[in-house]
């Protein structure tokens, strides 16, 4: 597996993403989710979230992330999670449905040209009736990872795999990202 590059991030704690706590626009995103839903959240890092969502009485919530260390991080602070619910693998690569995928810091992570492909993975990924929720950065940076975006790109990747992608002004970031994200939305699946 191709888990190098963030395997050395965190082994260095270049991890400067990490909130060490849930982003709070993520809490208002969860305040919308039904309890019996079958979540996925890819490239988790740390998992705050599933942690999050676990303690909240969130039973069947599955992680991902393509680097083994903060997978091992998670479990030594979350004994009680299933394991089986925490998965050590490329999200490109994963086979299975879901009714939420939650979208945090995994796709500002991935290259530009990889949109697409996530795009069309998350479809696959979700049933029917399922969403895509999140939170997306709207602003440029240099460089990257990070890679920053813009609504009307999001409009053209999301649209061609979804038929609602509702893009909204998120006001509940931490100070450093205030005014810089979005909330996103995706709903409706096309057919292939």
């Amino acid at each position: 597996m191709k888990d190098s590059y963030w395997s050395k991030r965190y082994q260095r704690n270049q991890i400067g993403w990490d909130l060490g706590e849930v982003s709070k626009p993520l809490i208002t995103i969860f305040q919308t989710l039904n309890k019996e839903d079958k979540i996925l959240i890819p490239g988790c890092g740390n998992a705050y979230e599933a942690a999050f969502l676990f303690n909240k009485g969130f039973q069947n919530v599955h992680i991902i992330d393509i680097a083994i260390e903060p997978l091992l991080n998670f479990k030594k602070h979350n004994k009680e999670f299933p394991e089986n619910q925490i998965i050590y693998g490329d999200f490109f690569d994963h086979q299975a449905n879901y009714d939420v995928i939650i979208e945090q810091t995994f796709f500002c992570a991935i290259h530009p040209k990889q949109r697409n492909s996530y795009a069309r993975k998350c479809s696959e990924l979700i049933n029917e009736k399922g969403t895509l929720k999140g939170v997306l950065f709207n602003r440029s940076f240099e460089g990257g990872p990070p890679y920053g975006g813009s609504e009307a790109e999001y409009h053209t990747i999301f649209e061609k795999y979804f038929n609602t992608v509702q893009i909204k002004s998120c006001n509940e970031s931490i100070e450093p990202r205030m005014g810089y994200e979005v909330f996103i939305e995706c709903s409706g699946l096309k057919k292939p």
